[in-house]
């Protein structure tokens, strides 16, 4: 039986399972028996020895992709799936410090350096199985950016956002949204500033920036709920919030549509 919350389409098998939006900037989660293979569009999808796979959709995804598997009597199944095509805000920030719009010669390797450490952690491609519970927001407070708007900072249009940012004091708890393996702890990167990774499992993990404070290191090992770090006003900013992102290996996910609506 299909899950899929936005569009619905025929089923050759009624082994499969997929939870997640038939949209752009959407993890999708799926569960087939043991021993089943997957294919997205002819490339493969890692599938756990418990039927377990994911893959997502990035903010300016295709929007018609094929789905294929292979059940446990060798028997082939093929499924188009047509997404939902997204619009996008624009938002314009003004009061930004100018070395964050247009950055000195003299920081370019470290951000390059900067970019370096977050892809590998990004990269990560472990087993592990947390990224099936249902996330939870990993701080309180108002949503101030949303996925996918289109960034203009004084005047000078630039990258979209890929987070959600969450708005709070400096000091604010926040917590991890789901089980996972911390990869990366940096307290000041140039443009995101204290930067943590979180990992959960099969290229799933999530990214929180501006943090003032972080209370686990690399190779930490935490449980959904627990305290991992504070929010802060750190890097390219202008005012203290909590910037959180989903990523599925290089594709930049919308966290919003993995937890309940505020």
């Amino acid at each position: 039986m299909l899950l899929l919350t936005i569009a619905s389409f025929a089923v050759f098998s009624a082994d499969i399972q997929l939870q997640g939006e038939l949209t752009q900037g959407s993890l999708v989660r799926g569960k087939l028996p043991a021993g089943s293979q997957v294919w997205l569009n002819d490339k493969s999808i890692k599938v756990s020895k418990e039927g377990h796979f994911a893959f997502g959709f990035g903010r300016d995804a295709a929007l018609t992709h094929q789905l294929s598997w292979q059940d446990t009597q060798g028997q082939k199944h093929q499924q188009s799936l047509t997404l939902i095509k997204r619009t996008y805000q624009e938002q314009k920030i003004e009061g930004v410090e100018s070395k964050y719009v247009s950055p000195p010669k003299e920081v370019l390797d470290r951000i390059k350096q900067d970019n370096l450490q977050v892809a590998k952690a990004r990269a990560t491609d472990s087993s592990h199985l947390f990224f099936t519970q249902d996330f939870i927001w990993p701080a309180e407070g108002p949503i101030s950016g949303v996925y996918g708007s289109r960034r203009v900072f004084n005047g000078v249009p630039k990258r979209p956002h890929f987070g959600v940012d969450v708005a709070g004091p400096t000091g604010t708890p926040v917590y991890a949204p789901a089980d996972g393996i911390v990869t990366l702890f940096v307290s000041d990167m140039y443009y995101s500033g204290g930067t943590m990774i979180i990992d959960h499992g099969f290229g799933v993990s999530s990214t929180f920036i501006h943090l003032s404070k972080g209370h686990v290191k690399a190779g930490t090992k935490v449980k959904q709920g627990d305290l991992v770090a504070e929010i802060g006003a750190t890097g390219r900013v202008t005012g203290a919030h909590l910037d959180w992102r989903i990523n599925w290996f290089g594709e930049r996910l919308d966290p919003a549509l993995l937890v309940p609506k505020r």
